[in-house]
This record gives structure tokens, C-alpha cells and sequence, in this order.
């Protein structure tokens, strides 16, 4: 019994230094990107992206809807994108959108994550946004030149009219950072569970072929399938936490943050843009395998660049 309680006070412990350790990057940019909003700063933003959305294929209103996802998040950026009524895109401009917002969304806090977890935040907003221009470019191609999803694209999302009180507003930030202080500890929990019954072996036997090619090895394939499905946030809370252990190297932390950061919460953000319209041909399929292809050449050229020179 007393190891138990030992066990779990442990755990209490790392899950308070990983919850500070993230408020502490989550609140200031929390307060930030409100104060941008309030402010209509965004418009201003979005307009020097008016060539990259002609070059996907998409009117340049759209440049509105991709920022707000990159400074603000996902319900934002399709507030604003309902808001615009009028674009009528066919499912394949949402879906390239769509896939774009879920490439590179809620840049300022993701990459301070990253960061916290290791990994340079400059390099995390020049791959995701990189990538997202590109990725959207191949599907606009890709669409186009086979000639699918071109009927128009059905909106099944209806947001607020209204929105919240300050108040209220804050009421819903605070429920947030409490919830995520549980979620991490749970996480914590489930990894230690895994390990005692040996479920995060099988883990690492099944996935170890695919994450080689990814130059990720097996000690952070646990923490990156809980990325992929859960979001960068609890991922690289877990990530903060086997980091200070010792046992990820700097190369499974690139890779690893960089995998979750092209392609995380695949089931749920998969779900949310299919409330746009856009298929999952993009937002799911494309965007895994377009993920674990960058990521594969980015970890294989950082390996290069980091393997020592020979005499």
C-alpha cells in the first residue's frame, strides 16, 4: 500500500511540474491571441497570404479563415470561415483549407510546446506553415487534375450567434487549464499502467518498423501515438515529462514533436473539419501520409547534419 501511495505521489509531483510548466507557456499566449482578437488585428494579417490561397486554388477571403487557425484555433477559423457565407467552395477547396488549417492551427501556443519540449519554435512554424502550403498545393493538384470532389461542399456546423462574455469567456480558459491538469495525470497513470503489463513492448514491437523510417525510436513510440490521437498539448506534456527522464534523445524529440505538430488529434480534428464539408481523403489520408513522408526526410537530413564528421 505504502508503494502504491508513494507511486501516485510521484506522479502527482510530475504532473505539477509538467500542468506549470505549460500554463506558463498557455496563459500569457491564451491572453495575447484574445487581445489580438478583440482588436481585428487578423484581417491584417491574412492579407499578405492572398498569392499562397490563389496558388491552392482557393479566393483570397480564405487567407482570413487560415490565419485566425494559425493565431487562434479551429472553432475560431470556422466561425470566420461561416461567417463569409458567400464563398460557396466545392468539397475539394475545403478540403484543401480544411487540411491547411489542421496542418499549421494555434501556432503561438503548439511551438511554444515544442519548445518547452526541446524543439527550436522557429523551426516548428517554418515546417508546419511550409508544409501546409504545400501539402494544400498537392491536393489542389491532385483534385483538379483527376477532376473528384468538385460538387459544392455541405456545412453542417451552425455556431453561436452571439459571443461570450468576457466573463464567461475567462470562466471557460480557467475550466480548460483545470481539465488539463487531470487529463496529464491520467496520461501519466496509462503510461505507467502500459509499462507494468508490458502493453507499451507490444506497442513499440508493432510500430518500431515505421517509426525507424521516421528516425524515431521505440522508447518514444508510446508518447507519440498519444499524440496523433490526442493533440500535441498532452503529447508534449508527456514528451516534457520522458525528456527531463533521459530516456528521448534529441533526435526522437525533433522527430517525434514534428510528427504530432503535421499530424495530431487525427480522429477529432478529422471529425470537426468534416463539419465544413471537407473529406477525409485530405484531412485524414493525406495529411498522415504526407506527415510521416516530411518527417521521415526531415530525420534522416537532421541525422546527417548532427552525425559526427569522419576523420
Amino acid at each position: 500500500m505504502r508503494a502504491a501511495l508513494n507511486a501516485i505521489g510521484g506522479l502527482l509531483r510530475d504532473t505539477v511540474k509538467v500542468v506549470l510548466d505549460l500554463y506558463k507557456v498557455m496563459i500569457p499566449i491564451i491572453i495575447l491571441v484574445k487581445i489580438l482578437s478583440e482588436l481585428n488585428v487578423l484581417g491584417y494579417l491574412a492579407w499578405p497570404l492572398t498569392p499562397v490561397m490563389k496558388l491552392v486554388g482557393l479566393p483570397a477571403e480564405t487567407g482570413l479563415v487560415w490565419v485566425t487557425a494559425m493565431f487562434v484555433n479551429l472553432y475560431s477559423a470556422m466561425a470566420v470561415y461561416v461567417s463569409l457565407g458567400a464563398l460557396s467552395l466545392n468539397v475539394a477547396q475545403i478540403t484543401v483549407l480544411a487540411t491547411m488549417m489542421l496542418v499549421a492551427h494555434n501556432l503561438l501556443l503548439e511551438t511554444r510546446i515544442a519548445q518547452q519540449c526541446g524543439v527550436s519554435a522557429k523551426s516548428q512554424i517554418i515546417v508546419r506553415v511550409g508544409c501546409a502550403i504545400l501539402l494544400g498545393f498537392i491536393l489542389h493538384l491532385v483534385f483538379s487534375g483527376f477532376g473528384v470532389f468538385q460538387e459544392p461542399s455541405r456545412l453542417l456546423w451552425d455556431p453561436p450567434a452571439e459571443a461570450p462574455t468576457l466573463l464567461l469567456w475567462a470562466w471557460g480558459q480557467a475550466k480548460g487549464l483545470i481539465s488539463l491538469f487531470f487529463i496529464i495525470f491520467g496520461l501519466m497513470v496509462l503510461m505507467q499502467v502500459l509499462k507494468a503489463l508490458r502493453i507499451t513492448d507490444l506497442f513499440n514491437f508493432v510500430l518500431r518498423p515505421f517509426l525507424k523510417i521516421m528516425g524515431i525510436s521505440s522508447n518514444a513510440a508510446t508518447i507519440t501515438v498519444i499524440g496523433l490521437t490526442l493533440g500535441i498539448t498532452y503529447g508534449g506534456g508527456l514528451i516534457i515529462h520522458e525528456s527531463r527522464s533521459g530516456t528521448v534523445s534529441r533526435m526522437d524529440l525533433f522527430s517525434a514533436m514534428t510528427l504530432m505538430a503535421l499530424s495530431h488529434a487525427l480522429i477529432e480534428d478529422t471529425l470537426v473539419m468534416s463539419l465544413l464539408g471537407a473529406h477525409m481523403a485530405g484531412t485524414f489520408w493525406g495529411r498522415l501520409i504526407f506527415s510521416l513522408v516530411v518527417v521521415a526526410i526531415l530525420s534522416r537530413l537532421l541525422r546527417k547534419k548532427l552525425a559526427p564528421v569522419e576523420a
